[in-house]
């Protein structure tokens, strides 16, 4: 066997590795987008459970107090209050986006 053609040989299956490795990259990244993805959606999913457990224990009480059809003042406020420490935004540039880097400044000024 001619020695240039080993050596051709040889350069071919290392594009040819060159190439895997640059799919192997992109691979790499789409599946750190998606398990990204996937964490976020579990969160989110999450915080959304927890609120309507809130919200049914909230429509028994309502059921068994039928008597009292009071509507507080600030009640909104409250509903504001409670869907922020749920962790979600309510500023409104993110409204119900969920908040992953600790407080923000926006949704804390609406409280004051």
């Amino acid at each position: 066997m001619d020695k240039r053609k080993v050596f051709e040989q040889v350069s071919d299956i290392e594009q040819q590795i060159g190439g895997l490795y640059e799919q192997l990259e992109k691979l790499k990244g789409n599946l750190a987008d998606l398990l990204e993805e996937n964490y976020r959606l579990s969160m989110e999913n999450k915080h959304l459970r927890s609120y309507l457990d809130e919200q049914e224990i909230k429509r028994v009480k309502i059921n068994k107090n039928e008597d009292t059809d009071e509507n507080l003042p600030g009640e909104g406020f409250d509903n504001l209050a409670r869907i922020y420490e749920e962790g979600f935004h309510i500023c409104h540039m993110q409204f119900g986006s969920p908040r992953q880097d600790g407080d923000c400044l926006f949704c804390l000024e609406l409280f004051d």
